[in-house]
């Protein structure tokens, strides 16, 4: 059985929501806060591949860094997308979640029983 893992912020209500979903579940999970554990860049790559996602889809452009580096003024490639990502945690959307050969984003949260 393939273990499920969500990228998550704890913070984050929609996270919380989550983790309760996966709890409820009974099913084995793994909760990773990237923002201690920051993804690299082909980690990211995989799990968006995974998700049938772009970054773009991902990206969360209602947040004051987004505002203050100007972004929505920028044309950014996939590549330039991750790197900010990675280097900027709180333009990801999330929760992020994986199982096996599948990945999702989990929002709303109870979406991710899709996944279960």
């Amino acid at each position: 059985m393939a273990n499920i893992t969500i990228y998550q912020k704890p913070t984050c209500s929609t996270c919380r929501e989550a983790v309760r979903f996966l709890k409820e579940s009974g099913k084995p999970f793994t909760a990773i806060n990237y923002y201690e554990r920051p993804f690299t860049n082909g980690q990211l790559k995989r799990l968006l591949k995974k998700a049938g996602l772009a970054p773009k889809d991902v990206l969360r452009t209602k947040e004051d860094i987004y505002k203050k580096l100007g972004l929505s003024q920028k044309p950014l490639s996939d590549d330039a997308c991750i790197e900010l990502m990675i280097t900027h945690p709180d333009l990801i959307q999330r929760p992020l979640v994986e199982n096996g050969d599948q990945a999702m984003l989990a929002r709303p949260a109870e979406s991710i029983k899709q996944l279960l």
